[in-house]
């Protein structure tokens, strides 16, 4: 039996330079790792734990971030890099440029008819207010949504800030119908329970300063500006420029080349934070499963690791990887049997989610590539056969398998929770608080060590690694395609299987 313990930042801990937070474990020992219940047993809690240690560690020694473009991001992935080199591996680093943001103060503050601070949460991607904020009046559009110059019936919002519900159109179309009608910034409130993380996808110039608010929040101001007005204070004063930043890409020695498993988290944190849960948990899972992997003796498949940068900024690094092989190297994007994501495994008030490829709970809002329901289904018979609750998680498009999905590649993935509220169905299946979000602490400061949940890492870390070594041996439900163990090369069956299906 594996251990599972709870975790105390020591003194030492916290103190640790990046001379001994890129301490990794020792080499790979003569073990083979050769099935898919060997990796299972061959990654504990304690290792995975070893790993956020480490990304904690470096956050507090770097200003407590590991965002895009920050020297803890760097100090991260040479973190990864090392732990990779010991167990057999080389890495590579692909470089691409991103438009870096770091808010310095920001605050929103009812002035009238009450006076008080306001909880919440500016976009991403958001311009700056002016030096001192902006103070205005509250406006709602005719449209509650504020799409766009319709919503407004043309109404001058000059001098005003505007107030539109989540909901019909993105935060970049809300910020920047606010900002022609006038309105001096845009304040979003959620549509449905749980505070709003929003971005607008990417800068706009002609755009309001926007935040998010939870819907309570909307509700209350609303219902204030039925009695008369509502006079508030938005401050931004945040940084933004263009850097460059990397995803870090490793992959096994042996195995198919024409026939890869591929398998990715998320590095960056929100600059808000240490990024623990989001998404140091993905970053420790599939790390400790590629030094597992690594002493595998003989593969089928080839498995393709990678740590992705500027997810936080827009799915930016993963975006940039799948495109350059659009445009350069389509041949490679075809070799890629599946992609597995994973996103946040350690919530502390956690479900045991897997990506719906299949619909069966959700209709997906993207197209879902033939072959992904098969990989779902990797990771719910891996759950079903240890008889582990699980539960169907959207398979939105919100992470980043959104570029391999809109290029036809299958995928699927593991998620313990953002920022939805736990049902009371879901306590019974996995404990926890009803009516509170699976992380309280997405997107804050106190995305740290102290608030991951150890049993849904161990659990999430043990299926990452069981399907990677499912699918580094054998992808035919998936995509039909046979590996010889012993060569890497085609199965002779999998010609014949194509033959039958064109003659089909």
């Amino acid at each position: 039996m594996k251990t599972r313990r709870t975790f105390a930042v020591t003194a030492s801990t916290a103190a640790l330079t990046l001379a001994t937070a890129t301490i990794a474990s020792g080499p790979a020992v003569a073990q083979n790792i050769n099935t898919p219940d060997k990796m299972t047993k061959g990654i504990t809690a304690d290792a995975v734990m070893d790993h956020l240690e480490a990304f904690q560690a470096i956050a507090d020694a770097n200003g407590g971030t590991r965002a895009a473009g920050t020297p803890g991001y760097e100090v991260s992935a040479k973190y990864v890099e090392k732990t990779l080199k010991k167990a057999g591996y080389t890495t590579e680093r692909q470089y691409f440029p991103f438009f870096y943001e770091m808010v310095h103060e920001t605050s929103l503050t009812e002035v009238s008819p009450d006076a008080g601070p306001v909880e919440n949460t500016p976009m991403s991607y958001s311009q700056p207010t002016p030096e001192g904020g902006v103070t205005g009046e509250l406006a709602a559009p005719a449209t509650a949504t504020g799409c766009d110059a319709g919503a407004y019936a043309g109404a001058n919002l000059d001098g005003m800030i505007a107030l539109v519900s989540r909901g019909t159109c993105t935060f970049g179309q809300k910020a920047a119908a606010a900002h022609a009608a006038g309105a001096e910034a845009v304040i979003v409130y959620n549509n449905a329970a749980g505070p709003l993380n929003g971005t607008l996808g990417g800068v706009m110039q002609d755009s309001a300063p926007a935040t998010g608010v939870t819907q309570a929040v909307g509700q209350e101001l609303l219902g204030k500006m039925a009695n008369g007005p509502v006079t508030m204070t938005f401050i931004l004063d945040k940084t933004m420029e263009e850097r460059e930043t990397f995803n870090v890409i490793a992959e096994t020695r042996a195995g198919r080349d024409d026939n890869v498993v591929m398998v990715g988290a998320h590095l960056d944190g929100a600059p808000e934070g240490a990024g623990i849960n989001d998404n140091a948990s993905g970053s420790a899972g599939i790390l400790e499963t590629a030094v597992q992997l690594g002493k595998a003796k003989k593969l089928n498949n080839k498995v393709r690791f990678a740590w992705w940068g500027a997810e936080e900024l827009g799915l930016i690094g993963s975006d940039y990887y799948v495109q350059d092989l659009v445009d350069n190297n389509k041949a490679e994007l075809e070799n890629i049997a599946t992609y597995l994501n994973f996103d946040m495994i350690a919530s502390p008030n956690h479900i045991i989610g897997v990506y719906d490829a299949d619909e069966s709970t959700y209709e997906a809002p993207v197209a879902v590539p033939k072959g992904s329901a098969e990989t779902e289904d990797v990771f719910t018979d891996y759950f079903d056969g240890i008889n582990q609750p699980w539960v169907d998680t959207e398979f939105s498009g919100r992470s980043d398998y959104s570029a391999f999905i809109a290029n036809g590649v299958p995928a699927s993935g593991l998620f313990t929770g953002a920022d939805g509220t736990k049902t009371a169905e879901e306590v019974e299946m996995f404990g926890g608080t009803e009516g509170v979000t699976y992380d309280p602490n997405y997107h804050t400061a106190k995305d740290d060590i102290h608030n991951i949940n150890v049993e849904a890492l161990d659990i999430m870390s043990d299926a990452i690694g069981y399907a990677t070594m499912s699918l580094a041996l054998d992808t035919s439900a998936v995509n039909g395609k046979r590996s010889a163990g012993k060569s890497g090369k085609p199965h002779p069956q999998e010609d014949r299987v194509k033959g039958d299906k064109a003659a089909a």
